[in-house]
């Protein structure tokens, strides 16, 4: 049984990034905990919550791969319940990155309620889609909006401005790199939504659930392993 159940994760290349996403992000957690100590008080925080970050997905994806493999459908909920965890946490990063140059709990607020109008807008337009277009559209629209802001902020507003004025070469070039990760990693989410039915990839291509997991799990490895990393370099760099 265990064996067939490897090769069946084997030759569906879906399961399979289920399934190295869960190892992948595993392993990220543990090293970012152990890495802890070898940086200064003030950046452990930043790597426990790149800790978290990870270690909340490795165990979602578990629950994941095990219901994409029993039904063969996306698994939007957990998907969801996992992203409303981990993405707000990746907001934190932010925060916690340039608290040290005025970062107050008002911009984590906001990084954190425009992260979650993301996810909640866009969990609407696919877990409650009627197989139309225009409902997959609207709140997929609603949920940019929260994208935009995040975007926005970590480019040019707050984020940068504080990452600029932290007199840190180290923080202003590591806001930066998370910064391309919003823009680019970000990027790849919403080429899965639009492969669900009604989506305008589903439409026009004939592209399917299996196409929504996949896009969704390279952009989860891209994205949450690559914003730990990012913040490891700044924190390791710093306490040197």
């Amino acid at each position: 049984m265990l064996l067939a159940k490897i090769a069946d994760i084997g030759s569906n290349p879906v399961a399979f990034t289920f399934f190295i996403g869960c190892m992948a992000m595993f392993a990220s957690s543990v090293f970012f905990f152990v890495e802890r100590g070898s940086v200064d008080k003030k950046w452990k925080l930043s790597l426990l919550v790149s800790a978290l970050i990870t270690g909340i997905a490795a165990v979602h994806y578990l629950y994941m791969r095990d219901y994409f493999m029993a039904t063969g459908e996306n698994p939007t909920a957990y998907r969801y319940i996992d992203w409303i965890l981990t993405v707000p946490l990746m907001c934190v990063e932010f925060y916690l990155l340039t608290k040290l140059a005025g970062a107050t709990k008002t911009l984590l607020w906001k990084l954190i309620i425009a992260s979650t109008w993301m996810l909640v807008a866009g969990y609407i337009g696919e877990a409650f889609s009627d197989g139309s277009t225009s409902h997959s559209v609207t709140w997929g629209m609603l949920s940019t909006v929260g994208y935009l802001y995040v975007l926005y902020t970590a480019w040019f507003g707050e984020v940068a401005q504080l990452a600029a004025n932290s007199k840190s070469e180290v923080i202003e070039k590591g806001v930066r790199a998370l910064a391309w990760f919003v823009l680019v990693g970000w990027a790849i989410y919403p080429v899965g939504y639009m492969c669900m039915d009604g989506g305008w990839l589903n439409t026009a291509f004939g592209w399917t659930s299996q196409n929504v997991d996949l896009f969704y799990n390279i952009a989860d490895a891209i994205n949450k392993i690559g914003f730990g990393l990012v913040v490891y370099n700044i924190a390791i760099s710093e306490s040197n």
